[in-house]
């Protein structure tokens, strides 16, 4: 098993690190990502992420790009809706305690399919095939407590997802994610993603 190196970020520094980063997206400016073969030696013995990233699974959401962050600067854990289960939990906590990131991210992101399903469930009583079903029951609460209409709904329903995955985050009962939390060397925050503008609103934070 390789050493672990922990990150030197503070969860503030991490999370200004993802909007500069996202800034310099928006602006076209060029990143300065290393890639070089030393350093893809270096992560080969060991992984310091500055953050753990739960997204959703659609191919236009690419964290790495989205903010310009390189090889093992960002632990990624996606699936369709941006949920929380077993394997997403277990990702997280991995990443937050062997690996120490300070910060963890849920974002979710503009005409997520995954939620426009989960809204038809509640509005239309839509059966989906396979086990596409049972991925969405995590995403119908959302839906329920999330008001409007049309693109307005399904935006709010995104949102009301993210926070909702963010509070199971926050109000874990493992010291694992709680310990954390409470000596300020961890936060959770929620994300947003917009399609057309590029901007990624970190809305939802402790």
């Amino acid at each position: 098993m390789t050493d672990v190196v922990r990150t030197t970020a503070n969860p503030d520094e991490a999370l200004e690190l993802l909007i500069e980063g996202n800034r310099r997206f928006l602006n076209g400016e060029a990143q300065d990502i290393p890639a070089d073969p030393k350093l893809r030696l270096e992560l080969a013995k060991a992984q310091a992420p500055m953050a753990a990233y739960l997204s959703c699974s659609d191919s236009r959401v690419s964290p790495e790009l989205l903010f310009g962050r390189g090889l093992g600067e960002l632990f990624i854990v996606r699936n369709a809706g941006n949920t929380i289960d077993t394997a997403a939990l277990g990702s997280i906590e991995f990443a937050v305690g062997p690996l120490g990131v300070p910060l963890v991210v849920v974002m979710g992101h503009q005409s997520c399919g995954a939620v426009a399903a989960a809204i038809s469930v509640v509005q239309d009583n839509s059966i989906f095939p396979g086990s596409i079903g049972r991925m969405i029951e995590p995403i119908i609460p959302a839906v329920l407590c999330a008001h409007g209409k049309d693109e307005e709904l399904l935006e709010n329903s995104v949102k009301a997802n993210v926070s909702r995955q963010v509070q199971i985050l926050r109000n874990a009962t493992d010291p694992i994610l709680r310990d954390p939390q409470d000596n300020g060397t961890l936060k959770i925050v929620g994300a947003y993603y917009n399609f057309e503008t590029g901007t990624v609103d970190f809305f939802d934070r402790p």
